[in-house]
C-alpha cells in the first residue's frame, strides 16, 4: 500500500490523494534537498530561527515558492512554542513569519485558515509531528505542529475544536499525520509518560528500562484525535520517519541538536 505522502519534487512530498479530491488544494512536506544552504543545514533548511545564514534560508523558502507558485507573502506563520494555542488566519495575518522569524504569530503552534483567506500555512519540523487538517464540507484547512509537549497537551483536540466552532462536523474531518521521528527510536522518560493515560500507555508506549520509554508520538495523535471525535477511517498516517530517513530529512535528535527544519504546509494555490 503506498504512502499518502508521495515524493513530487527532490524538495518537497505532497499529500496526493487529497490534492487530487479537492483541485487547488496544496498539501505537503519539504525535504532536506535540493536548496542552497551548506554544512549542517544542507541543504534546504526553511528555519531562520537555527542559526543559518538568513539569506540561504530566504532563499530557499523563494524556491518552494516557485515550485509551488504560491508567492511568499502569502505565507503565514506561527512562533511555534510548543504550546496548544490555536489561530484563525484572518487578512491582515497573511505574510506573517513568511521572511523573519521575527513577525511569526506569537505563541502560535496551530494554523486554520477558512476558505475565504488567500494564504498558505506553514509550520516547521525537525522531528515534531505535522497535523494536517481538512474539512471537505466547509473547506477549511489547517496544521498543527505537536513535539511531545503539544502532543500530550491534546493540540490535536485544540485543532478540531477549533474547526467545530468554525460550523465543521466532526465526521467530516480529515487528518493527515506527516513525517516525525518513530516509536522505535524516540525514547523519552517519566517526565512525559507521566502525562498519557494507561490507555494510552498500553498502545503507544514501551518501557526499556525503570525510567526510559520508547514513545510512539504518532500513534499518540491518533489515539487523542479518536478521543476527539474524528473518524478512524479519516486519519491517515504516514510511514517516513525524519530519524530513519536520513537520506530525506533533518532530525533534531538524530543530529544532535544542530540541523534544519524542514517544512509543512497546507493551504489553496492563490
Amino acid at each position: 500500500m503506498k504512502d499518502i505522502f508521495i515524493q513530487k519534487e527532490a524538495s518537497y512530498f505532497h499529500v496526493e490523494e487529497w490534492e487530487k479530491e479537492y483541485p487547488g488544494l496544496l498539501v505537503g512536506f519539504t525535504t532536506k534537498n535540493g536548496g542552497t544552504s551548506i554544512d549542517e543545514y544542507n541543504s534546504l533548511n526553511m528555519g531562520f530561527h537555527v542559526n543559518d545564514e538568513e539569506s540561504k534560508v530566504l532563499q530557499n523558502r523563494k524556491i518552494l515558492s516557485t515550485q509551488l507558485q504560491v508567492d511568499l507573502s502569502n505565507w503565514v506563520a506561527g512562533e511555534q512554542v510548543h504550546d496548544t494555542k490555536v489561530a484563525i488566519i484572518q487578512t491582515n495575518d497573511i505574510g506573517c513569519g513568511s521572511n523573519t522569524n521575527k513577525t511569526s504569530l506569537s505563541g502560535i503552534d496551530g494554523l486554520i485558515i477558512p476558505p475565504n483567506v488567500d494564504a498558505l500555512a506553514v509550520s516547521l519540523y525537525a522531528d515534531c509531528v505535522p497535523l494536517y487538517f481538512f474539512d471537505p464540507v466547509t473547506k477549511f484547512v489547517g496544521i498543527a505542529h505537536a513535539g511531545w509537549k503539544g502532543t500530550v497537551g491534546r493540540i490535536a483536540t485544540e485543532m478540531v475544536q477549533s474547526l467545530v466552532d468554525q460550523g465543521s462536523e466532526k465526521e467530516n474531518i480529515k487528518v493527515v499525520i506527516g513525517p516525525s521521528i518513530s516509536g522505535d527510536v524516540y525514547q523519552v522518560d517519566r517526565k512525559v509518560i507521566q502525562y498519557l493515560t494507561d490507555n494510552e500507555k498500553q498502545i503507544c508506549a514501551n518501557q526499556v528500562s525503570d525510567n526510559q520509554f520508547l514513545l510512539d508520538l504518532k500513534e499518540l495523535n491518533r489515539e487523542i484525535l479518536l478521543q476527539s471525535g474524528v473518524f478512524r477511517h479519516n486519519i491517515e498516517v504516514t510511514k517516513y520517519c525524519t530519524y530513519r530517513d536520513e537520506k530525506l530529512f533533518f532530525s533534531h535528535r538524530r543530529d544532535k541538536g544542530k540541523t534544519g527544519r524542514m517544512l509543512g504546509f497546507i493551504g489553496y494555490n492563490v
